[in-house]
């Protein structure tokens, strides 16, 4: 097994040895789209709702739409055998940059070709317990687009997370402008209350996760606006294609521990 595989311009290599253009919008704007993919056992996990996603967040976003399946599936499959991950976990990650330009500014190009690139790491999915608190000052932007898209532009939650580990916590979770619960920093929130499994709806400004949309698919989660606090008894979540880690404080109050994390994860894979 390699420590990773990437694809680039018809190129097979590393992503040591790969590189992007310094013209290309995805290193000068983060003009672009990409989607984690679980890889078990040689088989990518929920890979139509992750081109599905990526596709709408294309349209959303101006952007000619993104590889299909079709053209997807074969690199995949390359890829998992040369990274020999056929048994164990791999994170496969898809990127679609909006290209190479030769001109300045934030203009969208008159003219121009969208650029597809592919990594393929080895991973272990997590599940440890973490602590969180609410950021002071990031928060999601409900009526921005890119708050509905998986982009290249992560800034505003590694400042979360910087935020949350200067206070000796492990992450942190954000409010939108309306100072209601949204999400984690790279991850969907779920809390569970008497009984039920909740999480906030897109309309707080989370991003429309695979995971996410597969508890309110299958009835084991639905949508509800949470506030800022937490219930006493409440049991919460991150949770997203790689990871379900259970909450154990937020705000340095202990959190009511969950003991189904890993089981939540794997009902959600099939």
């Amino acid at each position: 097994m390699t420590s990773s595989i990437a694809w680039l311009d018809g190129q097979w290599g590393t992503t040591a040895s790969l590189k992007l253009p310094l013209d290309d919008r995805a290193l000068l704007l983060a003009d672009g789209l990409f989607e984690t993919v679980l890889v078990r056992n040689g088989e990518p996990q929920l890979l139509e709702e992750h081109l599905q996603r990526w596709t709408n967040s294309a349209a959303l976003l101006g952007m000619d739409p993104p590889p299909q399946r079709n053209a997807v599936e074969p690199l995949l499959q390359e890829a998992i055998q040369r990274n020999r991950l056929s048994e164990g976990h791999g994170a496969l990650r898809l990127n679609w940059s909006r290209g190479s330009t030769e001109q300045r500014g934030i203009g969208l190009p008159a003219s121009g070709h969208h650029r597809f690139w592919l990594t393929l790491h080895p991973c272990t999915p997590t599940f440890t317990s973490i602590t969180t608190i609410t950021s002071r000052h990031e928060c999601r932007n409900a009526s921005s687009r890119l708050s509905r898209c998986k982009t290249f532009a992560y800034g505003q939650a590694i400042q979360a997370r910087r935020e949350a580990q200067d206070q000796g916590a492990d992450d942190a979770l954000l409010l939108n402008t309306a100072g209601v619960m949204s999400c984690g920093t790279a991850a969907n929130l779920l809390v569970r209350r008497h009984g039920q499994w909740l999480t906030p709806p897109l309309s707080s400004g989370c991003l429309p996760g695979v995971m996410r949309g597969r508890a309110l698919a299958q009835g084991i989660a639905v949508e509800t606006e949470l506030t800022a606090e937490f219930d006493a008894d409440d049991q919460a979540v991150l949770i997203n294609s790689l990871s379900c880690r259970p909450i154990a404080s937020h705000n340095g109050q202990p959190m009511a521990a969950t003991t189904t994390a890993v089981e939540l994860w794997h009902a959600l894979l099939h």
